[in-house]
């Protein structure tokens, strides 16, 4: 049993409020005896009193404890033991006797002791706490709903006026409602207002995708299977680990590690690491998470390196997001093959076409030169047609590497630009 992704942890807090009260339990010398086993994650945190709260979680269920007088569930130091044990920061130990004592007493209660991978230990809990949560974001999406379609009536013309405050309330409204990834798109929408001439046309855009995801949510049931699955992942709900190594769709190749791009703040440290198959062409992308402050888990490969495996893929209407099983030490790689700037932007359509609330994707770039466009730089192929380089990114290594020459370019592209991740000279990948 692995530890579970940050954005898991924080799925589980039942309000705003919780998710923080965790996020300030996860420093290590608040606890003392902590460790983890096959069964369970456990420590002592220190409270306000003499006799520190003893807290176990049964990551399975998940079930909690804790002597906390807390209410709420889970409590703010069960997230936070969770937080700790996410960033590494709990090791494996023998269950001291009250937290075998408790897990034993679980067990015998199970209809079903041996339990296959990715089934839930209390099937009907499980149902009731998926049910109460889906009630949440219906209420939050019909919000939101009303609130949209108020902002059509109005119109948008004053909108400049109050939209920051509105929008920053929705956001916490919510991750009230236990839907974190329409909160986080609702977060970009308000980070839109007032930047730069453009923004109230950029607002639209964001607010637009919104308004997709909410009518999506209303149809769900008239989806099909993989649209739905991305419409709910967007929305925040988690897919278990042990459930996509299951059940996954698995593809075995010699994955070429495209790049890798790295994004801080204070919080959470996100890195994307995206991969393509050296024969079956598919991309696949691997998230890694880790509290601020806290290392990340090594990378499996350097840009510019193959590593044998299988990639087990969440479900989607776009499968990117995978997990990796690594087979054999990585190895060199030879420079990737690239497409023209007009080919890998029809990739891009065709991946919204999939997914409509697809922010990022992978382009190679082939026999390209960095060429000064307008304010910024831009990448452009023999045919003089150009991907824009992503505002604020420093050009000057990969001027470097260039020195004018035709060099192939491994990048994220979203609606802001091309953010380029590697380069090669000759056949010798440059991490940018």
């Amino acid at each position: 049993m692995g530890p579970w992704d940050v954005e898991q942890v924080l799925g589980l807090a039942p309000d705003s409020a919780s998710a923080k009260a965790g996020q300030s339990q996860a420093r290590p010398e608040k606890w003392s005896g902590t460790g983890a086993s096959d069964r369970a994650v456990w420590g002592l945190c220190q409270g306000s009193g003499k006799a520190p709260y003893q807290t176990t979680v049964d990551p399975t269920g998940p079930a909690y404890k804790c002597s906390c007088p807390s209410r709420k569930f889970p409590c703010k130091h069960a997230l936070g033991l969770l937080l700790l044990w996410a960033a590494g920061e709990v090791q494996g130990g023998e269950e001291p006797e009250w937290v075998s004592s408790w897990v034993d007493q679980r067990a015998a209660r199970a209809e079903r002791p041996e339990r296959k991978p990715g089934e839930v230990a209390d099937p009907l809990a499980a149902q009731q706490r998926a049910s109460r949560r889906a009630d949440r974001v219906s209420a939050g999406m019909a919000e939101l709903s009303s609130w949209l379609d108020d902002q059509v009536r109005q119109g948008l013309g004053g909108f400049d006026q109050r939209a920051y405050t509105e929008l920053s309330r929705l956001a916490a409204r919510m991750v009230d409602a236990q839907a974190p990834g329409v909160a986080g798109a609702v977060r970009r929408a308000a980070g839109v207002v007032g930047r730069g001439h453009g923004w109230p046309g950029e607002l639209l855009e964001e607010l637009s995708l919104i308004h997709l995801i909410v009518s999506a949510h209303g149809r769900l049931a008239d989806l099909p299977p993989s649209l739905a699955d991305t419409v709910q992942s967007r929305i925040g709900w988690t897919v278990e680990t042990a459930r996509v190594l299951v059940e996954g769709e698995k593809v075995e190749d010699d994955w070429l590690a495209l790049g890798r791009v790295i994004e801080p703040d204070e919080r959470l440290t996100v890195r994307r690491v995206w991969l393509r198959g050296a024969t079956t062409g598919r991309l696949g992308l691997i998230l890694t998470f880790a509290a601020a402050g806290r290392p990340l888990d090594p990378l499996p490969a350097r840009p510019g390196e193959y590593v044998p495996g299988a990639l087990s893929f969440y479900p989607g209407a776009l499968p990117m997001r995978a997990l990796l099983t690594q087979t054999a030490p990585r190895l060199p790689a030879p420079k990737p093959t690239g497409l023209t700037a007009r080919q890998a932007l029809a990739s891009y359509v065709e991946s919204v076409a999939a997914d409509p609330w697809n922010e990022r994707w992978p382009l190679v770039l082939q026999d390209v030169r960095p060429a000064q466009y307008g304010e910024g730089w831009a990448l452009v192929d023999d045919s003089g047609d150009g991907l824009e380089i992503l505002p604020g990114v420093d050009p000057w290594k990969l001027l470097a590497v260039s020195a004018g020459d035709p060099v192939t370019v491994a990048g994220e592209w979203n609606r802001a630009g091309f953010r380029p991740m590697t380069c090669w000279h000759r056949d010798r990948p440059v991490i940018l």
